[in-house]
């Protein structure tokens, strides 16, 4: 077991994997998989003015709104973090980010209609696997906030 299954099993956490040719972008992973784009979670590594790291979840189909994410943190600025930077913080690659597990603690901010269903894909660790989880599963583990920020496309 890698350490991302490592850690789902020690904590008890339903969850699937689903094997898929690489990919880094959720398009290319919803086309990879034919499971719905709305269904894959971009996950997005933030730092705020403050220098606080922030984890935002928003569905694949979808463009993260930053003011409203820093609105919700009550912070003045709020970037996203370029994908070698982001890497370092979660330990895992661009396309394999999980909403969960990550080599360093962050703040989490789950966006609401990601509870549309009862579970959702993210990344799995690697770019050839996502991971299925329950979104009350994600929101306990990580004390993620549920709000508004995202857009469609």
């Amino acid at each position: 077991m890698d350490r991302l299954e490592t850690y789902l099993v020690r904590e008890g956490i339903w969850h699937r994997f689903i094997a898929k040719r690489e990919t880094i972008h959720t398009k290319d992973a919803s086309e990879a998989t034919g499971i719905e784009l709305h269904r894959i979670s971009k996950n997005l590594v933030c730092q705020t003015g403050e220098g606080r790291y922030v984890l935002l979840i928003i569905p694949g189909d979808r463009k993260v709104d930053l003011r409203a994410a820093a609105e919700i943190l009550k912070t003045g600025s709020l970037h996203l973090l370029p994908f070698n930077e982001a890497e370092g913080i979660t330990g895992y690659p661009p396309g394999g980010t999980p909403s969960i597990g990550h080599k360093q603690e962050m703040g989490v901010i789950l966006d609401r209609c990601l509870l549309e269903s009862e579970t959702f894909f993210c990344g799995g660790g690697r770019r050839d696997r996502l991971l299925e989880l329950k979104a009350r599963d994600v929101i306990r583990l990580t004390g993620a906030v549920v709000g508004n920020i995202c857009s469609a496309i």
